[in-house]
């Protein structure tokens, strides 16, 4: 049995029912792709409330988790914490091609997770707010010395007369 799927066969077509799941769920692969994601190993927090309803179980609650990041300014590792609020509807019969169906007497809450974790990842994080990022010209972190500067270059088109300057010095 995935460790994303509940046993309901105590609220199936008891309409009023209802019981509260606490439920910690390893990640057995990684969620995210890019600068965050949530890593293989992993656990992910459920507080969830699961009703009997007339159409099949009403699941509502949270999740929590974190995800391991880089900044995309200095490229600084960093966590994310991740909260995500879950309302979906399990149906008992399938009546459209994306309803959740109950099966075997459980809900798979997988893609339930994957879709509300993956969607709340950062595109773009950010350690702080006036994070400098790092230098163009040589990658140096700005945060860390943020009056790092570069000569100016000289612009090609007086090369020539800056090999003047450097021969009438010699």
């Amino acid at each position: 049995m995935s460790n994303f799927k509940i046993q309901v066969h105590d609220l199936m077509h008891k309409a009023g029912s209802m019981r509260e799941a606490d439920l910690v769920i390893t990640l057995d692969e990684d969620l995210g792709v890019g600068l965050a994601k949530v890593a293989k190993g992993s656990d992910i927090d459920l507080d969830l409330r699961l009703e009997s309803v007339h159409e099949g179980l009403y699941v509502s609650g949270g999740l929590k988790t974190k995800a391991e990041a880089e900044c995309s300014r200095c490229l600084d590792p960093m966590t994310v914490p991740i909260r995500v609020d879950i309302q979906e509807l399990f149906a008992y019969s399938l009546e459209v091609e994306d309803d959740l169906v109950i099966q075997d007497e459980q809900i798979d809450l997988e893609q339930v997770i994957v879709d509300s974790v993956v969607l709340n990842l950062p595109f773009t994080p950010i350690c702080q707010t006036d994070c400098l990022g790092l230098c163009v010209e040589c990658g140096a972190k700005l945060n860390e010395d943020p009056g790092h500067v570069h000569e100016a270059k000289i612009d090609s088109r007086w090369s020539e007369l800056q090999k003047l300057v450097e021969e009438s010095e010699d």
